[in-house]
C-alpha cells in the first residue's frame, strides 16, 4: 500500500499501482460513471493465497491443467478493476472509467447489469478467512479516492447484487472497517 493518497487520472488509472491490463473490459454506456462500488473476494486455487492465478484468470491465461479447479473456470472472461492482496498490495486491471466484467448477472436498486455503473474491487480471500488489516487499510484508501473522483453513492457486496448466486465477500468481511467519514454506506 502506498503512504500517499491514491491519485486517479482522467481515464481512471491510479498512479503507482501495479497495472495488469485485462482484455475483459470495455466502454461503459454513454455518459455512465461509476455510482456503486462492489466488494468481492477471490482466491485461486480456492483458499490458497499469494500466487498469480487470479492475474491469469483476469488476463485469460489461466492453465486449465494447472489445478483441478481451473478446468471449470479457465474459459471464463472476467475481470475486476482492482485486486487487493493479503499484504495490502493493490493491482489494477481496468481503468475505473471503463466497464470491467466483474458482476455477471446482477441487479441493484432496480437496475440490471451492474457492470455498467459500478467499480469492482476484489479482495484476496474467501468465505472461510478473515481479511487482513492491510487489506482494509488499502480498501479504505482506494474507496476514498474513487468516491472523490466519481459519484459513488453506495457500497455493496457481490452477494448483494447477485443474491443466491454469489456469497462473497463472505461472513468474515467486516463492514464496520469501512464506516469512516467520506465513504458511502453499504445499502441493500
Amino acid at each position: 500500500m502506498a503512504d500517499a493518497p491514491f491519485s486517479i487520472d482522467v481515464d481512471g488509472w491510479i498512479a503507482g499501482l501495479r497495472r495488469v491490463e485485462s482484455p475483459n473490459a470495455d466502454e461503459r454506456p454513454d455518459g455512465e460513471l461509476p455510482s456503486l462500488a462492489v466488494i468481492h473476494a477471490i482466491s485461486l486455487p480456492p483458499d490458497e493465497f499469494g500466487g498469480d492465478d487470479i492475474l491469469r484468470l483476469f488476463t485469460n491465461t489461466l492453465d486449465p491443467h494447472a489445478h483441478p479447479y481451473f478446468a471449470g473456470i479457465a474459459a471464463l472472461r472476467v475481470s475486476a478493476h482492482f485486486l487487493i492482496r493479503r499484504d495490502g498490495e493493490a493491482i489494477q486491471f481496468a481503468a475505473a472509467g471503463r466497464r470491467a466484467w466483474h458482476a455477471g448477472v446482477s441487479h441493484w436498486c432496480g437496475r440490471e447489469r451492474c457492470n455498467d455503473f459500478s467499480v469492482g474491487i476484489e479482495l484476496e480471500g474467501g468465505d472461510a478467512h478473515p481479511f487482513t488489516a492491510a487489506q482494509y487499510a488499502t480498501l479504505r484508501q482506494l474507496l476514498g479516492a474513487l468516491c472523490a473522483r466519481y459519484p459513488i453513492t453506495a457500497l455493496a457486496a457481490h452477494s448483494d447484487i447477485a443474491p443466491g448466486r454469489k456469497t462473497d465477500p463472505g461472513p468474515y468481511f467486516d463492514w464496520s472497517e469501512l464506516a469512516v467519514a467520506g465513504l458511502p454506506p453499504r445499502r441493500f
